[in-house]
């Protein structure tokens, strides 16, 4: 899975062994639980140890993938995923930060928040809180979204930058703000769902869930200024006319679970269920292939996107919608699972 020769942990799996618990809560089915018990196996030594992972990266991504490991030990009781989800969780507890307690995206991209990193570390945090009982770390991932909302919001768009660099030092980097330029359609995409998901967690009364839904709102209110008339969105969300972008379907998929769980949940004003709708709709019409041999395919998915690195990625329009697409990249057949699985339940 996820186009890789050899097995890798990684958050693209967690992201769709989280889409395929959801779709087995919802069925009972048991091949479904298989499906993810079959991954889990083949990663997680019976002493707890991750295939491939390695903690002293401090890189965020892996993390993600220790929230569906709590809901498989829920179900399972099997130890060996416990000690694997306390070693993903220690990983947090020296995960370098900004000043403000901000996780860096990864040790070797200092001082940097990404949107990216929310979806990979809040959901997982907050699902440990309220599993095994440490109220703490809700305030922690709290803060987590405060300061992305603080730093990454534009008034002007009413969108989220793709990241921030505190020490102002990339160059992808506003010299002033440290905010990188563009706005990329997953990125906002999984702060999106980072934002729903983490509620799902936290409790009623915590003192910062009003703020976490009011992000949750703005996001809503900035994303569908942007929704073209065939219901999706694009790569470069805010640059829709501009030669070379394109309508892409993981940002799409994600942004309508956000669209529908939030309505559903009652986060987000009903006037935006009609938005939600018109997506699912956009996502069956523009990127749901009908194969052959019977199988669905999606289309139209953003292979990876990200800043600097080697070689390094500047953050420009022309970066962004240079980078491949591919059919069926987990980025998108999770998400769009999950907007499945909201759309059924209205």
């Amino acid at each position: 899975m996820d186009f890789n020769e050899k097995p890798k942990w990684e958050y693209t799996h967690g992201l769709v062994m989280t889409a395929m618990e959801e779709v087995y809560d919802e069925t009972n089915d048991q091949k479904y639980l298989d499906y993810i018990v079959n991954f889990a196996d083949f990663m997680v030594e019976n002493d707890g140890a991750i295939k491939t992972y390695k903690k002293s990266d401090y890189n965020i991504d892996r993390v993600n993938g220790g929230r569906f490991l709590i809901g498989l030990y829920e179900e399972t009781k099997v130890e060996k995923y416990k000690l694997a989800i306390d070693e993903l969780r220690d990983q947090m507890r020296e995960h370098p930060r900004t000043s403000e307690g901000g996780f860096w995206h990864k040790k070797r991209y200092p001082h940097q928040m990404w949107l990216d990193g929310l979806y990979m570390g809040s959901p997982f945090l907050a699902r440990y809180a309220a599993a095994f009982d440490e109220p703490a770390l809700f305030d922690d991932v709290a803060n987590q979204i405060f300061l992305m909302d603080k730093y990454g919001y534009s008034e002007e768009t009413g969108l989220y930058h793709h990241a921030w660099d505190e020490s102002k030092e990339q160059k992808w980097a506003d010299p002033e703000t440290g905010l990188s330029t563009n706005y990329w359609g997953r990125s906002i995409g999984w702060f999106s769902m980072a934002v729903v998901d983490v509620l799902d967690y936290l409790p009623e009364d915590h003192p910062k869930r009003e703020m976490i839904i009011g992000v949750a709102q703005k996001i809503a209110a900035g994303i569908i200024r942007y929704q073209d008339e065939t219901g999706v969105w694009y790569q470069v969300v805010d640059q829709g006319d501009r030669e070379g972008n394109y309508l892409e379907s993981s940002c799409s998929s994600m942004f309508t679970y956000f669209l529908l769980k939030g309505v559903r949940k009652g986060y987000l004003d009903q006037k935006y269920l009609e938005h939600g709708k018109k997506a699912y709709k956009g996502l069956l019409n523009e990127f749901i292939r009908e194969d052959a041999d019977g199988g669905i395919s999606i289309t139209n998915v953003c292979a990876v996107a990200g800043l600097g690195g080697d070689p390094y990625r500047d953050g420009s329009y022309e970066y962004y919608i240079s980078e491949p697409q591919r059919d069926n990249d987990p980025k998108g057949v999770g998400p769009f699972i999950l907007a499945s699985l909201q759309n059924e339940a209205l």
